[in-house]
C-alpha cells in the first residue's frame, strides 16, 4: 500500500516553498528537488536528483505550470523509467506526453488545474497579482481608466470585475458571442475580438489573457504611444514581444502570479484539495 506520509515535491514556485512548510508542520517527510528556497526540518531532505526523488516517495507534487518546466535529459530519462502503478502525480497544466506516460505506466495523475475550485481560486490570485503589476508598471491611475480586457474565461471575468470594482472603465474583446453577452449582463462594453483594431488607440490599460497570438503586429500599430500591456496568457503570450520592443510599446509577460503575490493562500488552496484526495483514497 502506498504511504501517505510520505511526499516528493520538485520544481514549482514559492507555493511549493510554502506547501513543503505545511506539510512538515503537519507531520509528513518531505523529500525536495528544485525548490526555491532552502528549507531546513528535521523531516526535510532534499534530492539531488528527480530519480533519487521517484524512488524514495510516491506521492509527487509537481510544479503548477508543469507544462513550463524543463526537465534536463537525465530527470527525463527518471521519469520514464522510475514511474509505477503506486505513483500518484499531482501538478497544473500537465504536458499530454506526462499524462500518456503516466496512463502506460499505469501511474496516478491529477491536473490541479482542472479542478473547477483551484481555477476559480487561481484566477483570483491572479487578477489581484495584474492589478498589482499594471499599477506598479505605470504612473496613471486605474481609477478612470480606459482598460480593455481580452478574453473573458475565468481570469478575464475576476479581472474585469477588480477592475470595475477600482472604477475602471472596462471593455471585453472576445471571439464568442455568448461571452460578450455575459460580459454585458456584468455592466462592461463589449467588442468582438477582430474588430478591436480599430479602437485600440482609446486605451490606458490593455490585459490579454488569451493563449495565443492576439496582439500582434497589425494590432500594435493601433495601440496608443503610452499604453501598458499585461500579458497574463501561458508562455510565450500573445503579445508580439519583438515589435512591441522595437516600437517603444511597454509590454509585459506576467506568468506564475499567484505564487508571486498569494503564495501561502495558493498553497493551502492546492493543499486542501491533494490532503482531501489522499485521505478519500486511504478510506
Amino acid at each position: 500500500m502506498t504511504s501517505y506520509n510520505k511526499v516528493g515535491i520538485f520544481g514549482g514556485d514559492k507555493r511549493h516553498v510554502c506547501m513543503t512548510s505545511s506539510l512538515l508542520d503537519k507531520g509528513y517527510s518531505v523529500c525536495t528537488y528544485m525548490l526555491q528556497e532552502k528549507i531546513i526540518h528535521k523531516n526535510h531532505t532534499t534530492a539531488q536528483n528527480l530519480y533519487e526523488l521517484i524512488k524514495f516517495n510516491k506521492i509527487l507534487i509537481g510544479p503548477i505550470a508543469m507544462s513550463s518546466f524543463i526537465l534536463n535529459k537525465e530527470d527525463q530519462t527518471s521519469l520514464t523509467n522510475m514511474l509505477t502503478n503506486e505513483h500518484l502525480l499531482f501538478a497544473g497544466n500537465i504536458p499530454r506526453n506526462i499524462i500518456e506516460l503516466c496512463k502506460e505506466k499505469k501511474a496516478f495523475s491529477y491536473d490541479l488545474l482542472k479542478n473547477d475550485k483551484i481555477a476559480i481560486m487561481n484566477a483570483i490570485a491572479t487578477a489581484e497579482g495584474t492589478i498589482m503589476e499594471a499599477i506598479k508598471n505605470s504612473d496613471s491611475n486605474l481609477h478612470g481608466s480606459n482598460c480593455l480586457v481580452l478574453g473573458y474565461g475565468r481570469c478575464g471575468k475576476v479581472l474585469a470585475a477588480k477592475l470595475k470594482g477600482l472604477d475602471a472603465k472596462v471593455t471585453i474583446a472576445a471571439r464568442s458571442p455568448e461571452a460578450l453577452a455575459y460580459a454585458d449582463a456584468a455592466g462592461h462594453s463589449t467588442v468582438f475580438l477582430n474588430k478591436m483594431n480599430s479602437s485600440l488607440s482609446d486605451y490606458h490599460f490593455i490585459f490579454n489573457t488569451i493563449p495565443s497570438l492576439v496582439l500582434g503586429q497589425e494590432s500594435l500599430m493601433n495601440v496608443s504611444s503610452d499604453v501598458l500591456i499585461i500579458d497574463i496568457a501561458s508562455a510565450p503570450g500573445g503579445v508580439d514581444y519583438d515589435y512591441a520592443k522595437g516600437h517603444g510599446i511597454k509590454a509585459e509577460l506576467c506568468l506564475g502570479l499567484p505564487g508571486k503575490v498569494a503564495p501561502k493562500t495558493s498553497a493551502n488552496i492546492l493543499l486542501n484539495e491533494i490532503e482531501g484526495f489522499l485521505i478519500e483514497r486511504s478510506d
